[in-house]
């Protein structure tokens, strides 16, 4: 980059005002330190240079992929003020304008460009840059903010809860609705709810109960992973996390984003404090409910508070009918139930004949029959859980 002065950019850098969280980052603490030690010792500024490129790992070693990343995630004043459609301060748009034009000039730096002619003789390690128009692209994320998002949200599509703090889940499940086999029916009552959600439509808290194994939770999975490019996130919550469900559905009352609220494995004992915030979230209580968001839930049973037989004569209760009422009835509290049964033989063998044939397992149709059944019954029972684990035992 012609004429280029190192100091210079530092300054402009440092003067980050909309998007100086950026600042905070790893990648670009070090490329500022490396930019104000133009004189300093070549020893100190090789270790910084080093830092610097050391730094782009997780970006590939790209120091533009860092960029649109850091950029596109970064939430400032400017992108929660477009996403909740309010005024924009001119100046707030004319220092957004500024800081995405030096961002796309940091994308056109090349290796020459940081290591002066005097230090030629050293072998300054390489980094990756493509060229990137923020001004162009982030306006056009401006324009589509209900699909991309902004914040932490704009990066991942399936994220955890720890303490107070959304966070990415690293290797989330990237399963897809073509992964199936069996199940369209259950599994489409599912895809178009979670399209009504994409679509800003009514929707439905659903409840996904039936046998271990049946694909309810991948179900989930696979409906967030293709709604993706249409805005819907997926947060997971534990059952001991469901206090932690007003503080989630305050972050995320104000997101242009629709959101999947997805607890697996749901069960409740009588006396568990947490009944009460579930039920308060699907009767649609202000605070802990958000309006762009639903709740999906797995549970290997229809009714999902365990009851015992001694609950059910239980004398200290004088008003034992209404309690015993409203511990069963929780499930009917969500909008739509859907039943994922025990698979046929006819559908486990159909399961188990696709799976091969995907991974490529050379056996005749009846001898693949037999050690399916010969499995299925050491398992004790059927399922699509049981089919995928049998294909990885002849793998």
């Amino acid at each position: 980059m012609a004429g280029l002065n190192l100091q210079t950019l530092a300054c402009e850098l440092s003067m980050l005002s909309v998007f100086r969280g950026i600042l905070d980052k790893k990648p670009m603490k070090a490329f500022l330190c490396y930019l104000s030690s133009s004189g300093s010792e070549i020893m100190t500024r090789a270790s910084l240079y080093g830092e610097f490129v050391y730094s782009l790992s997780e970006s590939d070693c790209s120091f533009s992929k860092f960029l649109t990343n850091a950029v596109y995630e970064d939430e400032n004043r400017y992108v929660v003020s477009v996403a909740r459609k309010l005024p924009v301060p001119e100046a707030l748009k004319e220092n957004v304008a500024l800081e995405l034009n030096l961002f796309s000039r940091l994308t056109r730096l090349t290796y020459c460009d940081l290591v002066p002619n005097s230090d030629e003789t050293l072998h300054f390690p390489r980094f990756e840059n493509t060229p990137v128009d923020f001004e162009c692209e982030y306006g056009k994320r401006m324009l589509n903010i209900g699909k991309y998002g902004y914040g932490v949200f704009a990066g991942a599509k399936m994220f955890r809860v720890s303490g107070e703090e959304i966070l990415p889940v690293s290797s989330a499940d990237g399963v897809t609705l073509s992964d199936f086999v069996g199940y369209r029916e259950e599994r489409q009552k599912v895809f178009d709810n979670t399209r009504a959600l994409a679509n800003g439509s009514p929707c439905a808290n659903v409840l996904l109960f039936g046998d271990a194994g049946t694909g309810k939770s991948s179900t989930v999975k696979a409906c967030a992973n293709y709604f993706y490019n249409e805005g819907v996130r997926l947060i997971e919550l534990r059952k001991d996390q469901l206090f932690a469900l007003p503080f989630v559905m305050g972050k995320i009352a104000d997101n242009p984003l629709k959101f999947i609220i997805f607890i697996d494995d749901l069960s409740f004992n009588k006396n568990d404090d947490s009944f009460s915030m579930l039920k308060a979230a699907l009767e649609g209580s202000a605070s802990a409910k958000a309006p762009n968001a639903v709740i999906y839930a797995t549970s290997n049973r229809r009714h999902i508070v365990k009851e015992s037989f001694s609950d059910r004569t239980d004398s200290d209760d004088i008003h034992h009918s209404d309690t015993k009422e409203e511990l069963m009835s929780l499930s009917d509290r969500f909008g739509l139930t859907v039943y994922f049964a025990k698979p046929s033989k006819a559908l486990y063998l159909e399961i188990v004949h696709t799976l091969a044939a995907n991974k490529g397992i050379k056996l005749s149709k009846e001898e693949l029959d037999s050690k399916a059944e010969t499995f299925a019954l050491a398992k004790g029972s059927r399922s699509p859980r049981a089919a995928e684990q049998f294909i990885l035992s002849l793998l």
